[in-house]
């Protein structure tokens, strides 16, 4: 605490901040960060998995569903609507092997349409289920 000396009159206000508390907080503050730094930093050392990115062939046999973003599905070429998609995934389901579905969801469309067709496909008893999308940016 500080202490006045001289000759003051007691009705006198003192005018200098006491900056003793702020330093107390502060070295109090930095203690506990120095503390709990180090803890936070170590971890369970687990190897992450690398991110693999392979081309695929697209075979003449595999089905390529495409969703707009207004939620129409095409069947290469051809709009159907969702009764007629999943009467047309039961009758490739039962051929064996199985052709895989690729799903092309145009990015800007809603999830929910693009879960349709993967509901279809759970309903038509379809096993292969694949996403088509751009390639990232090399570099």
């Amino acid at each position: 605490m500080g202490m006045n000396v001289g000759a003051a009159e007691e009705d006198e206000a003192i005018s200098a901040i006491n900056t003793t508390p702020l330093v107390d907080v502060m070295l109090v503050l930095l203690i506990i960060f120095l503390i709990t730094i180090p803890v936070a930093t170590h971890t369970v050392p687990v190897e992450l998995p690398r991110e693999t990115n392979q081309p695929r062939q697209t075979k003449p046999e595999n089905i390529n569903l495409s969703v707009t973003r207004e939620g129409t599905v095409f069947w290469n070429q051809e709009p159907l609507t969702n009764a007629t998609l999943v009467e047309r995934l039961k009758t490739i389901a039962v051929i064996q092997p199985q052709p895989e579905v690729q799903i092309r969801g145009d990015g800007a469309a809603p999830y929910e349409h693009v879960g349709r067709v993967v509901l279809a496909c759970q309903r038509a008893g379809i096993l292969k289920i694949g996403f088509i999308t751009e390639p990232p940016p090399r570099g």
